[in-house]
């Protein structure tokens, strides 16, 4: 049950996103085609699972014992830098036209303050390793979710006859703020 309270937290009523504000910058940089958006999330959901789970390794066995935890945020940096790299190298083989459209906002991921808040949040909240796993798992499901659905949004206003005055940014930040309202619905789940 506690699993099942940390997925819904993390995807509906915190989300990182909406609720926290975290990842802004790829949120309203690549969420202006689905598919980008889509390829967006999954390598989130694999950064940020694996530097969960790497950055809890180090903080539990490494930092802590030698008294060095005030090093926190300079290792976890470093490990997502690692993580990005990989996982840049590896989309660059596997599925080069994601690659290319994901373009500049991939390295970007490296500076995603979701990620490092979320490897942040997990001590933070004195989460074991496994719960800390489905919280990095749970919150990168959730931005997903908020990036396919504000991508779909954005699709469809392309679409529409908005006034020139509201086109591009200003549209987007107010549907990304009414996006953030309709989240704070779930607010009593939890």
């Amino acid at each position: 049950m506690e699993y099942i309270l940390i997925i819904i937290s993390a995807v509906l009523v915190n989300n990182i996103v909406l609720a926290q504000f975290l990842g802004i910058c790829p949120f309203l940089g690549v969420s202006k085609k689905l598919s980008t958006a889509i390829g967006m999330g999954g390598a989130v959901l694999f950064v940020m699972t694996l530097a969960t789970i790497v950055t809890y390794l180090i903080q539990t066995y490494i930092l802590v014992p030698l008294h060095i935890d005030f090093l926190q945020t300079v290792v976890y940096i470093l490990v997502i830098a690692a993580l990005v790299q990989m996982v840049e190298l590896i989309l660059k083989k596997v599925s080069p036209a994601l690659y290319q459209a994901l373009g500049v906002f991939l390295p970007l991921i490296t500076t995603n303050c979701a990620i490092l808040g979320v490897a942040i949040l997990v001590i933070r909240k004195d989460y074991n390793l496994i719960e800390s796993t489905v919280f990095a798992v749970a919150n990168a499901i959730g931005f997903t979710l908020a990036l396919v659905i504000f991508s779909s949004i954005r699709e469809r206003l392309e679409l529409l006859d908005i006034p020139e005055s509201m086109k591009g940014v200003p549209i987007s930040l107010i549907v990304a703020g009414l996006l953030a309202l309709a989240f704070m619905g779930f607010a009593n789940i939890v």
